[in-house]
């Protein structure tokens, strides 16, 4: 990588963090970057929560960033790392972070999280507000089901949608599988069956055949894949055009993938807000692997 800005890992002492840490320290080393450890820590309950204290770093009096040091002492393999200890609200603080990393990487679930949530709300407004790619990585043990037969090896998994194709999640996509040595596994899903109204109440059958609009979608797909196949020509790429929810189809490929990549929702006219959008959220919330939410390349996302 061309950029020497860190990986950022977000710490807060839960096992969830420490795998998170886990994760971030590897793909900083594939990346050869730096990895920048932040615990960001909570104002009290009667402090004044909309007003941000970003302090400079300060390691040396934070027992969360002393437990990582414990956790990662007498490790050789290690890249540059540094500690930083910041005051404020997690959820918006660590978004503001990802302005100066090439990926922000947390636990599905932080420290006093209710047990019964499948996503604190930090990765959450991370995934949704940061500037840079952001990793959550969850609890194992998730259990997913269906997905079709693949190559044995480490996949990456990324969805491609036809009718809007993101090119930064593509190019994220194809640089994480080159990285790891694996094989990207593209879903390109399509709406099936093609439901048409006739009059009220009742659905007329489908008039095209699901196998052209598999093989059209199949085709665009392909398309789109080209350029990122000429970037990145030692990437092995397996398309498969599927039926139905596309956020199904990619939690059942993340059984035993490295990485699920999925683009975060683009702002529009009459929404200028930052959204997750519908897909994004489910795959976070469900997948058995790591999911990457990848922002829009700057500008597509209205400001």
């Amino acid at each position: 990588m061309s950029s020497t800005l860190p990986v950022i890992a977000a710490v807060d002492g839960s096992d969830d963090s420490l795998r998170a840490l886990d994760w971030a320290l590897d793909d900083a080393r594939r990346r050869a970057v730096p990895l920048r450890v932040v615990h960001v820590r909570q104002y009290a309950a009667w402090a004044q929560p909309d007003i941000l204290a970003a302090g400079p770093p300060q390691p040396g009096d934070d027992p969360v960033l002393g437990q990582v040091r414990t956790y990662l002492k007498g490790r050789t393999d290690l890249p540059a790392v540094e500690y930083h200890g910041l005051e404020g609200v997690p959820g918006a603080l660590l978004p503001e972070l990802g302005a100066g990393a090439q990926l922000l990487v947390l636990g599905s679930r932080g420290r006093g999280g209710f047990a019964s949530l499948l996503l604190g709300s930090n990765g959450m407004a991370a995934a949704r507000d940061a500037e840079c790619p952001v990793v959550v990585v969850p609890r194992p043990g998730r259990e997913v089901h269906g997905g079709v037969p693949v190559e044995p090896g480490p996949r990456v998994v990324v969805g491609l949608q036809v009718d809007s194709p993101d090119e930064a999640t593509l190019a994220f996509a194809f640089t994480e599988a080159g990285l790891r040595g694996a094989r990207l596994h593209v879903v390109a899903a399509y709406m099936w069956p093609v439901q048409t109204w006739t009059t009220p109440g009742e659905l007329a059958p489908p008039m095209v055949d699901q196998n052209a609009i598999e093989n059209q979608t199949w085709t665009l797909a392909e398309g789109f894949l080209t350029p990122h196949r000429s970037r990145h020509p030692d990437v092995p790429v397996d398309t498969y055009a599927m039926p139905g929810d596309a956020a199904g189809q990619l939690v059942a490929a993340s059984k035993d993938a490295r990485l699920v990549v999925v683009g975060r929702h683009r702002r529009r006219l009459l929404a200028p807000a930052r959204m997750m959008g519908s897909v994004a959220q489910a795959v976070l919330l469900h997948a058995a692997a790591p999911v990457a939410v990848v922002p829009p390349v700057m500008g597509e996302e209205g400001g």
